[in-house]
């Protein structure tokens, strides 16, 4: 298959999967049903993983509307294991909501927490400066599942961070649906908050509920009916919860007259009258008066919505219909009739996902243990492979590295030092000494190309790596280095002597033939000799020319070896390999 092919290819691909994503948060079955077998065909069968993962995902759902829950379970399983092969991207994070969803209409609770942690943490992992379409439409689906799970708090923070990446996005639709989620989340959660009585909380999550209502409506879109009545009755929601009763009560009886006149779904009707009967009785309770007229228009609508949310399969807000219908008869004094509200109530909570609630708890604390260790791991690694004083790497990062670029081609390896460091140290202080180790790092960062990589190597001593560089190109760059050194301003630092380095260069192809890493680092290191000897503050490299700033005597070859320059310098036979210096035998 071509490259172009291919796009075409996954673009049809991706044209299915948001068909049948937004089919499935339809509240009509059929919807979905109808648009999986026009493109189930182009989903199955494609060989690529997250294809697959989708193609299983939405299998599973049609099995559950047909009413076969263990094939459903068997499709969820195929969809995980295919998404075992996918990279951690939002696509993946995106998958694993849906199947979050899938697993709560299956009453799986606890499996669906799990897939919910996973999406989680993969749609944090996603850079802040990448958004995508998927990365708003897993924070959306991951939102609606957190509330499903009664995690409002949780599924509030996901909404916020939909609308974020929807607002950097073009398609202004998505950003429409992010801002009326945005707005529905925090009225539901400013609504449980305002129930525990903290109210001045609860009224700043109904003022962003109703800034995202209003921002949607800014907006250049046509949304469909059913989306626009939804988004009506979150902002009447949000200005009652505002405190603001007599302005949300217009809006949401045009609302309930819109649904019964219409072919409205189940769902949106139980909920239009649920925000009407919590309108009702906050009226009631601020006239005194729950046994008025409005008080008995409220217990109906809660009697409505209770049904509605039975027969639509949402459990969470027939719970919360049970529960305000026993609070409401009860304050209406009629006692018989508020205990069989409040006996279902309970009934429909001890059956609830109490043990999901702890398990996501006791999940939260291990996917904090576990990013704390990641971090305290990272932190162990940056002081392995790190220099603490200078931050650059250090030796051992240095040798690793060498290691992974072999006998790379045309790899030229610097070895520079400081020009006079010991007097520093001596007439100063090791404190003045680290300040100008610091210098050189923060001089080397500046000055060195992009793509080159500098390390210290041990005290004074620095080794710079140049990929894909040759000798002239290599000298060249480490002349301009040298140069930045010489021309900073020392003065700050209270150093005798103005600060200049040395700098010895090799690259592997000027023996005309491969070098190990230590053989290259030993002719860079007999190179800084060279300038070392040759009056400091200089560059050096294996063959002599112009960068040479000091040409070599008479009769001693450009590429003496190390003890051939030792006796020259001291006056003496040459040593024996492996020498060393004795102590301040050669200053440098």
């Amino acid at each position: 298959m071509t490259a172009g092919s291919q796009l075409v290819e996954d673009a049809r691909l991706q044209s299915a999967r948001w068909r049948l994503l937004t089919a499935s948060s339809a509240e009509d079955a059929t919807a979905f049903q109808y648009a999986l077998a026009e493109v189930a065909p182009d989903l199955a069968g494609t060989g690529v993983p997250c294809w697959d993962a989708w193609a299983a995902a939405f299998a599973a759902r049609a099995r559950l509307l047909d009413g076969d829950p263990e094939g459903a379970a068997e499709d969820v399983t195929a969809a995980e294991e295919a998404l075992e092969r996918c990279r951690p991207s939002a696509e993946r994070a995106l998958t694993l909501a849906y199947l979050a969803h899938v697993q709560l209409d299956a009453d799986r609770y606890d499996a669906a927490l799990h897939l919910s942690v996973d999406a989680s943490v993969l749609a944090e992992q996603v850079p802040a400066g990448q958004p995508s379409r998927q990365l708003q439409q897993a924070h959306a689906w991951l939102s609606l599942a957190l509330t499903a799970l009664d995690l409002e708090e949780l599924a509030a923070a996901q909404s916020l961070r939909c609308a974020a990446v929807a607002e950097a996005l073009p398609d202004l639709a998505d950003r429409w649906h992010a801002l009326r989620l945005c707005a529905q989340q925090h009225a539901e959660l400013a609504q449980t908050v305002q129930r525990r009585g903290d109210s001045t909380r609860g009224a700043e999550l109904a003022a962003v509920a109703l800034s995202s209502a209003q921002a949607a409506r800014a907006l250049p879109v046509e949304p469909s009916d059913a989306d626009l009545d939804l988004l009506d009755v979150v902002q009447a929601w949000a200005l009652t919860l505002s405190g603001e009763l007599d302005d949300a009560l217009p809006p949401l009886r045009r609302v309930r007259r819109h649904l019964q006149d219409g072919a409205a779904g189940m769902w949106l009707r139980g909920y239009t009258d649920l925000v009407l009967a919590r309108l009702l009785s906050r009226r009631c309770a601020r006239d005194a008066s729950p046994g008025s007229p409005q008080g008995v228009e409220a217990v109906e609508l809660l009697v409505a919505a209770s049904g509605e949310f039975a027969r639509a399969g949402d459990r969470r807000r027939y719970r919360q219909s049970l529960l305000e219908l026993g609070q409401a008869t009860a304050a209406m004094n009629r006692t018989v009739e508020a205990l069989h509200w409040l006996e279902g109530y309970r009934h429909e909570t001890r059956r609830a996902h109490l043990r999901s609630r702890e398990l996501w708890a006791e999940l939260f604390v291990r996917r904090s243990r576990l990013r704390e260790a990641e971090r305290q791991t990272a932190v162990l690694r940056r002081h392995a492979l790190e220099d603490v004083l200078t931050g650059l790497g250090n030796r051992r990062n240095a040798e690793r590295r060498l290691t992974e670029l072999g006998d790379a081609p045309d790899l030229s390896l610097a070895v520079l030092d400081v020009d006079g460091f010991k007097t520093v140290n001596d007439e100063r202080s090791h404190l003045h000494g680290d300040a100008v180790l610091r210098r050189i790092a923060e001089l080397l960062r500046q000055h060195c190309r992009t793509g080159d990589e500098v390390y210290r190597w041990a005290g004074d001593e620095f080794v710079v790596l140049l990929p894909a560089t040759g000798e002239a190109q290599a000298v060249v760059a480490l002349e301009r280095v040298r140069e930045a050194v010489a021309a900073a301003d020392w003065a700050a630092l209270d150093v005798p002597a103005p600060i200049t380095i040395s700098i010895g260069v090799a690259t592997s192809t000027s023996a005309g033939r491969p070098r190990t890493w230590r053989e290259l680092y030993d002719s860079a290191d007999l190179q800084l000799f060279n300038a070392k000897r040759g009056g400091r503050n200089q560059v050096r490299a294996e063959h002599g020319g112009p960068h040479s700033r000091t040409a070599p005597r008479a009769g001693r070859p450009t590429r003496a070896s190390v003890d051939d320059l030792v006796a020259e310098v001291l006056g003496g036979s040459a040593r024996r390999p492996g020498w060393a210096f004795d102590e301040n035998e050669v200053a440098r």
